[in-house]
């Protein structure tokens, strides 16, 4: 009995560590949703250079954003909510969170059983709870919104922000005081 909630323990920690990071690289939302920084690219290779950078800078926020248009449409669908969770909660316990292979009455199950095994009940799930247009459909939805988010936002004030936070700050510096070679 003891192994079980000290695995349940363990999971638990796995989740909240996992939740914590996430919450740590959340960018502020001030920043993110800045009406001011909004502007249409001057060319397409701009556009693209936009979009991988907001994508790398705002990670943690488009990733909840996105989240959160997946869950809009099960909310009507309490029982597909609830077996969509399980199935999450399975990923997270069975494939993410693992540190170690996994072992079942002893026997050690390989990392692709594992992950056919969940890949497999997902498209159960999808198929019986009926949603899997409707969580298509927002996902669509989702990636559209936000990519245009991503494209129209300019990065120009982003570049400051991830040289503060970057260890390289002294090396990518423009100031020759901070730099390895000051005292030359």
């Amino acid at each position: 009995m003891s192994s079980g909630g000290n695995t349940t323990t363990e999971f638990l920690s796995a989740v909240k560590q996992t939740v914590q990071t996430l919450t740590t690289t959340l960018r502020p939302w001030s920043s993110f949703l800045d009406l001011t920084a909004l502007s249409l690219p001057p060319s397409v290779p701009d556009a693209t250079t936009r979009l991988t950078q907001n994508l790398t800078h705002f990670l943690a926020n488009y990733s909840l954003l996105f989240s959160l248009f997946l869950l809009f449409p099960l909310i009507p669908h309490p029982l597909s909510l609830l077996a969509i969770l399980a199935l999450l909660l399975a990923w997270l316990s069975l494939y993410f969170s693992r540190d170690g292979p996994l072992s079942l009455s002893g026997f050690l199950v390989p990392d692709v059983a594992v992950l056919v095994a969940l890949l497999a009940a997902t498209v159960v799930v999808l198929a019986w709870s009926g949603v899997w247009a409707r969580l298509l459909f927002a996902a669509a939805v989702g990636a559209a919104v936000l990519g245009l988010h991503a494209v129209l936002r300019s990065t120009d004030d982003l570049v400051a922000d991830d040289l503060e936070a970057s260890p390289y700050r002294d090396l990518l510096s423009d100031d020759e005081e901070k730099g390895p070679g000051a005292a030359l």
